[in-house]
């Protein structure tokens, strides 16, 4: 620099100038040079500072959200946890049930078919006829024609029914 200092020196002092005017220009110039890369670099430390700043936010919103996400992600994986386990019982469930029903049905098509049509026996096998029984609940040896002695119906593969035993 203290050769371009000079060169502006000399310069000036060809035109025939003053020397000392010149090197107050020149000295004004380097002052003013001096002046605005510092203003420069201090804009650019701001916008540096500025930009840190943002990314540092940018982190912290990034990280808040991403922590939203995991909690929420938790809670949907032990509610889905939860609806699968329920829906395993509800399976087990329907397939018992199935069972249940195709158990019933075939009792159902046993006791009809074996039935003929003749007596009226319900689908469990039980005897519906109160033959023998009285208006006392009670009963009637003249009517006993389809029960035997011993209390019971006339049917002897038929469990003892309620109203089968007299209660004292």
């Amino acid at each position: 620099m203290a050769s371009s200092s000079s060169t502006y020196r000399s310069s000036s002092s060809s035109d025939g100038g003053n020397p000392s005017d010149s090197a107050v220009t020149v000295d004004e110039r380097k002052r003013k040079r001096m002046l605005s890369n510092r203003e420069s670099a201090r804009r650019s430390r701001m916008r540096k500072q500025k930009h840190v700043d943002d990314l540092t936010a940018q982190i912290n919103q990034l990280s808040s959200d991403n922590r939203q996400i995991l909690t929420s992600l938790t809670v949907t994986s032990e509610l889905y946890m939860k609806i699968q386990a329920e829906n395993s019982v509800l399976t087990a469930q329907l397939a018992e049930l199935s069972t249940r029903l195709e158990s019933l049905n075939e009792i159902v098509d046993l006791v009809t078919t074996t039935n003929g049509g003749g007596d009226q026996i319900d689908g469990c096998g039980f005897d519906d006829r109160t033959a023998g029984i009285n208006c006392d609940g009670y009963y009637d040896d003249m009517m006993m024609s389809g029960v035997n002695h011993w209390g019971g119906s006339v049917y002897t593969n038929q469990p003892i029914m309620a109203n089968d035993i007299n209660m004292y």
